[in-house]
């Protein structure tokens, strides 16, 4: 396997487009962790690049769970690596990270107020 840096900062926009999930072994079920123990999450992200239209979905594997994240925001992510594997006649491109969070002056997710029900009176809708 081939591990490539990437520099993030001659990408353009980069957004969540998938919050943060565990990452789970298909044929196990179990929750994947990192050598450390650390559960690693899987957060899909939309690439821009900077010249041209063109735009990328990339899903990025981070130790612990990222914090703050929803659909539609701008994140920044923390040494992305792009991993080339190859497996029998399979090939691809895997995505790491140390941290994805909120862009600089990204406004975080608002969490219901406790004891409030959601939706409108009598908590429907």
């Amino acid at each position: 396997m081939q591990s490539i840096p990437v520099d993030t900062a001659r990408l353009g926009a980069i957004l969540c487009v998938v919050p943060p999930e565990p990452r789970v072994n298909p044929e196990t079920g179990q929750i994947r962790v990192d050598r450390d123990g650390n559960t690693i999450y899987v957060v899909g992200c939309v690439v821009r690049q900077v010249e041209g239209r063109r735009s990328d979905v990339i899903e990025v594997a981070v130790p612990g769970e990222p914090r703050g994240l929803d659909a539609g925001m701008r994140v920044e992510i923390a040494e992305l690596t792009a991993i080339q594997w190859q497996m029998g006649d399979r090939s691809g491109t895997s995505w790491r990270a140390t941290a994805i969070t909120p862009a600089a002056g990204q406004p975080t997710p608002a969490a219901p107020a406790p004891g409030k029900p959601k939706g409108g009176p009598g908590g429907v809708g």
